[in-house]
């Protein structure tokens, strides 16, 4: 197979496991993809997913050699991303543990995620530019929104790689790490995630995503109504746990 599926507590760890080819996505592994991710939604069992890559590389894109063999990418313009899952609105948390390189589709598999936790080996590019392929799963959407638009741009542009440190410097990347060991602190700051109440997250989280098509008003009456959802459904109780002792100077 070449998607892994794992749990591990709370936390569900996607692997692209086609390291011959640096994780590059065929059109099987992208509806896999499409598959597991839905699946994670739809499961209450498992609060926050964890997408990474084996063999030292988190996805190279597109799989070029499988779209020159004639095999085609089933992925709709108005409807779901050739990559598989890049245009659904996933209701709980998703991080991407970055090893090597994450670039062409591969980087916007990674800005679907809300967090990127980048190794010292992840490379971040448009390396697509090169063969006039097209940020066509969320990448000249959601860079711009996440990095700014001119800095965006840059990496549209010229397709230039962006190493983790550089990364790291204008939020590309949330946390850097060793090489190797990427995975395994993105799987921790899962499972710190999954550890807080959950609609409060779910809700937090919701409003944030969605206030980027919403004005002013409209986004703050959004919060509020997210917000009052969350505080009937327990945050009184948090509220007491603190007023008791817990979580005093900032502790988690």
């Amino acid at each position: 197979m070449s998607l892994r599926e794992d749990d591990d507590g709370p936390v569900r760890i996607l692997t692209i496991d086609r390291p011959q080819a640096r994780n590059a996505i065929d059109p099987p592994t992208a509806a896999r993809l499409l598959d597991a991710v839905r699946k994670f939604n739809d499961d209450e069992s498992v609060r926050a997913l964890v997408l990474t890559g084996a063999g030292g590389n988190f996805c190279a894109g597109a799989d070029l050699k499988a779209v020159a063999g004639g095999e085609s990418f089933t992925g709709d313009p108005l409807g779901e991303g050739p990559l598989g899952p890049t245009r659904l609105f996933v209701d709980k948390p998703m991080i991407a543990a970055v090893e090597g390189y994450a670039v062409a589709g591969g980087l916007e598999l990674a800005l679907m995620c809300d967090l990127r936790v980048a190794s010292r080996t992840a490379v971040f590019g448009v390396f697509c530019r090169r063969w006039g392929v097209p940020l066509i799963d969320g990448g000249t959407v959601r860079l711009p929104r996440l990095i700014g638009q001119s800095r965006a741009l840059d990496m549209i542009l010229t397709g230039r790689p962006v190493e983790a440190d550089e990364a790291l410097s204008f939020g590309l990347a949330n946390r850097i790490t060793p090489a190797g060991e990427a995975l395994a602190v993105a799987v921790a700051l899962a499972k710190q995630i999954a550890s807080f109440p959950q609609t409060c997250v779910v809700t937090d989280r919701r409003s944030a995503l969605d206030q980027w098509s919403l004005d002013m008003g409209a986004a703050l009456r959004q919060e509020g109504m997210l917000g009052d959802r969350a505080l009937r459904a327990g945050a009184r109780e948090g509220a007491a746990r603190f007023a008791s002792g817990a979580g005093r100077h900032g502790r988690f």
